[in-house]
């Protein structure tokens, strides 16, 4: 017969409660979690569109544009069924309305996703690519200048991971040369530059509802903002067929509408917007203070200011390490989840290996690229599973 004392038992408890605090899970995105908060609305919402028998461009499609409009502070927004073409048919409405052209460029960071790409090179056009801002990650206007030429058309600045790009500054030169303004706006759902949100600086804007977006659709889903009645009224009808009255079709159109399903839950998820932007920034700040690792790069540089005129949504927080591989398996070790938003840029994909980009230098991308790591962010972390990772992140070194 074995016997156990009372403080061997106590001290295996104490052990296992311990090891169960090391070994949390965080994972990088709980997207049910975020639903959950919302979830009765959804269903009503569904239920609803479920029996009035109306399910593609009805009034929740235009209510849930008009709630956007005003959310963003432009004069309109046209839902598209997802984020690319929310890009790829603003530009080609620009081609139809004769505003655009084969061949001409277009100014975009190197370091974006590659859809940003897509949508210019799908309409023939030709993409310029230029370093972003080594501390923001966002178009620097320095090297717009550095990329002006006679062919320059349009300039595309994407609001990387949350943070508006230098918006005042990029149309100041879009104004002196007489070129468009298409802002990126994917990830960047309610951020703002001197109190003028993303959606409402340029010419036109395009939007993503992917699910894992801050304002995520339960699908694919998009939208484009603009203040241009002319360009609005072109790409309404170029996403249904390229019909501005039915069964009448002035364009070669095609199909890209958001259906009404996904407009109905889009307007249930922009009310809860505001509280999970404000959860996200807490997140963010308990980062910002807590994770003190030489061997790891916070997001914004103390050295220079960038953000005395932003209001960051933190998309995604995105730290930078010479160790990358290493520190990301030290946190998958500690049971922190992440990802890397991006590995590699559009001029190394093959995708593009005929354009004249394709492997050229681009140093400050390439070094992005090898170094950025995104840590867990979502508005239901809870304040034990971030300061998780703030101590998995402190506790990593070489010799780990």
């Amino acid at each position: 017969m074995i016997f156990i004392s009372a403080t061997l038992i106590s001290v295996c408890i104490d052990t296992k409660n311990f090891l169960k605090g090391l070994h949390m899970n965080v994972p990088f995105l709980d997207l049910k979690a975020i639903n959950q908060i919302c979830r009765e609305q959804l269903i009503q919402e569904m239920t609803d569109v479920l029996d009035s028998g109306w399910y593609i461009q009805g009034e929740r499609l235009k209510r849930f544009e008009d709630e956007f409009s005003a959310y963003t502070g432009a004069r309109y927004s046209v839902g598209v069924a997802n984020g690319l073409d929310a890009l790829t048919l603003t530009i080609r409405a620009w081609k139809e309305l004769g505003k655009l052209k084969d061949y001409d460029e277009v100014i975009v960071p190197a370091n974006t996703y590659i859809a940003t790409l897509l949508a210019i090179t799908e309409n023939n056009l030709k993409p310029v690519l230029v370093e972003p801002n080594e501390y923001t990650y966002n178009l620097s206007p320095k090297n717009i200048e550095f990329a002006l030429t006679d062919k320059t058309r349009l300039i595309m600045p994407v609001h990387l991971y949350g943070q508006l790009a230098d918006m005042p500054a990029i149309n100041v030169i879009a104004k002196r040369e007489n070129l468009l303004v298409l802002e990126d706006s994917a990830q960047a759902h309610g951020a703002q530059v001197s109190g003028k949100s993303a959606g409402n600086w340029g010419d036109a804007s395009g939007f993503s509802f992917y699910p894992g977006k801050n304002l995520g659709a339960l699908g694919d889903a998009g939208a484009i903002t603009s203040s241009d009645t002319e360009l609005v009224n072109m790409i309404q009808a170029l996403r249904n067929y390229g019909s501005h009255e039915k069964y009448k079709n002035l364009v070669q159109g095609v199909n890209s509408r958001l259906d009404e399903i996904q407009a109905a839950i889009l307007s249930v998820k922009l009310k809860y917007l505001q509280t999970q932007t404000d959860a996200r920034r807490r997140v963010a700040t308990i980062y910002m203070a807590g994770i003190k690792n030489s061997l790891i790069k916070l997001p914004l540089d103390t050295t220079i200011d960038v953000m005395s005129y932003r209001s960051h949504v933190w998309h995604l927080f995105v730290i930078r390490s010479k160790e990358r591989e290493k520190l990301q398996q030290h946190l998958a070790a500690s049971g922190v989840q992440t990802l890397i938003h991006y590995p590699i840029p559009p001029h190394q994909q093959q995708a593009y290996a005929g354009a004249d980009f394709y492997n050229k230098s681009f140093p400050v991308t390439e070094r992005i690229h090898r170094e950025v790591l995104s840590l867990p962010m979502s508005p239901v972390m809870t304040d034990a599973e971030v300061h998780h990772v703030v101590e998995a992140c402190n506790s990593f070194s070489v010799d780990a």
